[in-house]
């Protein structure tokens, strides 16, 4: 995109938030299922569409899930963590409201080490570490499906469907260019948002550090993390600044559904800023997103009035209580409806890295190799 050389002393600041859909049979807080590709609005319970007078029900798989998850990330995971109502207002969230971990989320703090490594370029990974801020529990909004041709949007509450079989519903077909599909999103799927330190300086290792995440989750069973499905989704927040100097205004790259778009968009993305401030323009503070065809980022929505989501304690759920091996049970709580941490441990399967350094010492094999055994 530019025709003259910058100025080498930028650095690329970036930090992560993954949303990856927990792997279960039935939503975060209904018992409708998640099951993929399923028929439009065929698996929405009471709870998902926002009903008067239905209530959550959390679901312990999903803890369980997230707790083993944080176990993997090497995170601190609360003995007691709280859930919130954030309120914003669009037609795939039914309620108006989401039900999050504002305030005192299942685990915070934790790292991940990584190898960061391109495939089909020659050299040897190099090790890295990302410090991750915090694992919360969330459920996922629903799916708007915009239909040009008839300017209208239609609600899909399930999980995310084929794309194929979209189409079909609206009767429409991909070639007619006459439907834009909206965010591959499902109301009430439980969801693990996995934020992470901005300690990332360029494309190549944000998507390594992705793909060590998903050997991880996949390993501990928590999420498939396919991301063409829209099951682990990437936003990417991302500024410029030089050494001593304090970071930029960053702009955030939402919904990036696959390990080149994240390396594509965030490299392009530290190169328009740079261009920008280099020719004595501002970057704005906003929201922009990946357009694959383009290979460039490309607005969506400026954030100059920061959005208030009224933040509010969820009345209909009591704080999730935690316990291990040296706590002692409430009498009127039953050992079979609780969660142990140290039982949940034992679970805990042998991770990807771990493997890694047991080829490479035991096997003598390099560690590019053991890369790409993974």
């Amino acid at each position: 995109m530019c025709t003259r050389t910058l100025d080498s002393s930028w650095k690329g600041v970036i930090g992560l938030e993954i949303h990856a859909q927990i792997q279960t049979k039935s939503k975060l807080f209904s018992g409708a299922s998640t099951k993929y590709g399923g028929a439009t609005n065929n698996q929405v319970a009471l709870l998902d569409a926002a009903l008067p007078g239905t209530l959550p029900v959390l679901n312990k798989q999903c803890v369980e899930a997230g707790i083993l998850t944080a176990m993997a990330l090497k995170c601190k995971i609360n003995k007691i963590s709280k859930f919130d109502r954030k309120h914003y207002f669009y037609a795939d969230l039914p309620a108006g409201y989401q039900i999050t971990q504002q305030r005192q989320p299942l685990a915070v703090e934790g790292h991940v080490n990584y190898l960061n490594f391109t495939p089909g370029i020659e050299g040897e990974p190099e090790p890295k570490t990302v410090n991750l801020e915090q694992l919360q529990l969330e459920q996922d909004s629903g799916k708007s499906l915009h239909d040009e041709a008839n300017q209208r949007s239609l609600i899909d509450l399930n999980r995310a469907e084929l794309l194929s079989e979209t189409y079909c519903h609206l009767g429409l077909t991909p070639e007619s260019g006459k439907l834009e599909v909206g965010c591959l999103m499902c109301a009430g799927v439980g969801l693990m948002e996995i934020v992470t330190k901005p300690d990332f300086s360029n494309g190549t290792e944000a998507a390594s550090f992705v793909r060590e995440l998903q050997l991880i989750l996949k390993t501990v069973g928590s999420c498939n993390c396919k991301m063409n499905e829209g099951s682990m989704r990437v936003d990417a927040n991302i500024s410029v600044h030089k050494e001593g100097e304090p970071y930029g205004t960053r702009t955030e790259v939402k919904n990036l559904n696959s390990l080149l778009s994240v390396t594509k968009s965030i490299d392009y993305e530290i190169q328009r800023q740079i261009k920008e401030i280099e020719e004595g323009r501002e970057i704005e503070n906003e929201t922009r997103s990946f357009d694959v065809n383009l290979g460039k980022t490309v607005p969506m929505r400026d954030k100059e009035k920061k959005q208030d989501y009224r933040f509010m304690p969820e009345p209909n759920l009591p704080p999730l209580h935690l316990y291990d091996n040296s706590s002692v049970l409430p009498s009127n709580v039953n050992q079979n409806d609780i969660l142990n941490l140290d039982v949940i441990q034992e679970k805990l399967p042998v991770l990807p890295e771990e493997t890694r350094n047991r080829l490479v010492q035991q096997y003598g094999i390099t560690r590019r190799d053991s890369v790409l055994v993974l």
